[in-house]
């Protein structure tokens, strides 16, 4: 092996489970597999031994699952990049929201067919997101705590007065985020206030399935409605749409002058569905008094072109997250690079600054 291969440490409960991605990780020359544990405990002193540079987590385990070890190193001060082995099933993927919430970088869905697991897709997958974290810096929103107050359980309206619409002298606030972007957004959503004078828009680059439990956990968490978007959804105040996984999200405006939610599965724009860049390019021809963008975390340059789009048709504040801030500074440095953001600031700044350019009811 070589003196630079990437350092992993695989924990799964099924030693089936363990050789695959062993396998898989082994497969590329860039990387190393330094050791194998079989739960969260017998990981935990694993990773205090073996120093890895990323270890991959299943959650479901005996003795210590993967969210009572990720809690457990925080509680230890131990930054160690985590991506988890992730299942579709409903219980899954609230698992996974809330493994993203305790400080792991991303995930990779397992196959819901064991035997569909070494598979080039999921190599691909899986390999890609290793090398990503390795480089990850530990961003100062490990220091920040998100709101954790629960709200009362709230009812989103089936349908609504012709007079309750976002029209012509409407705000919207469009957001776009990727890896490190679900726990980023428990830093701006639950800090937004319940009579905030504009809807919300965001595309999180998630797979099916997880959209939704991302969505019901930020709307535990917010004064503001939190969903997940669908189709014909009119856009109100005071709440937010999440993309679903797999659907591009567009912003259409109907004859009463409502604003309203499309969604398609138009093929993948640079390799995302939902993709930022189509998000922000429906909003070019659409009527809005007051808009915000708003550029977070991810991978890649995602939104960088629909932004400048609507640089050049609409009066819109751009907002970048700072590179301290961020798990990946890619997204926000493509717009900075650009030159079109009109701030660039840290992860807690961000809720004040669209309050200010919004305002409330």
């Amino acid at each position: 092996m070589g003196i630079n291969n990437k350092k992993i440490l695989v924990i799964d409960d099924s030693a089936f489970m363990r050789r695959v991605i062993s396998d898989i990780i082994k497969s590329d020359s860039r990387c190393e597999v330094i050791g194998t544990a079989k739960n969260g405990e017998d990981g935990l002193q694993k990773i205090k031994e073996l120093k890895p540079d990323v270890v991959t987590l299943d959650i479901e385990m005996p003795i210590m699952n993967g969210l009572e070890m990720l809690e457990q190193l925080k509680l230890d001060k131990i930054h160690v990049p985590i991506i988890v082995m992730s299942t579709l099933a409903s219980e899954g993927t609230q698992e996974t929201i809330r493994a993203l919430e305790l400080g792991a970088i991303d995930f990779v869905t397992k196959p819901q067919n064991i035997f569909k697991v070494n598979t080039e897709e999921m190599k691909n997958k899986l390999i890609e997101k290793l090398l990503m974290a390795v480089n990850i810096k530990t961003p100062k929103i490990q220091q920040l705590k998100p709101r954790r107050r629960d709200y009362p359980s709230k009812k989103f309206r089936t349908t609504k007065p012709e007079n309750d619409c976002l029209s012509i002298n409407s705000k919207i606030v469009a957001i776009g985020c990727s890896t490190g972007g679900p726990r980023a957004l428990q830093y701006v959503l639950p800090y937004l206030p319940s009579n905030l004078d504009a809807g919300i828009i965001i595309v999180q680059h998630m797979p099916a399935g997880f959209t939704k439990s991302l969505a019901d956990r930020l709307n535990q968490l917010s004064e503001i409605n939190v969903k997940e978007a669908e189709d014909g959804d009119i856009i109100e105040k005071g709440t937010a749409y999440i993309a679903p996984g797999n659907y591009h999200m567009k912003v259409i405006q109907d004859k009463k002058c409502n604003l309203c939610i499309k969604l398609s599965k138009e093929d993948p724009f640079r390799g995302h569905r939902p993709a930022v860049d189509v998000m922000m390019n429906s909003l070019v021809d659409v009527n809005i008094d007051n808009l915000i963008g708003v550029i977070m975390t991810g991978m890649g340059n995602d939104g960088t072109e629909g932004l400048w789009n609507l640089k050049d048709n609409h009066k819109i504040h751009i907002i970048a997250q700072d590179e301290e801030t961020c798990v990946v500074y890619g997204m926000p440095k493509a717009v900075v690079a650009k030159g079109i953001a009109d701030e660039i600031i840290p992860l807690e700044s961000i809720s004040d600054s669209i309050l200010k350019k919004v305002g409330v009811l």
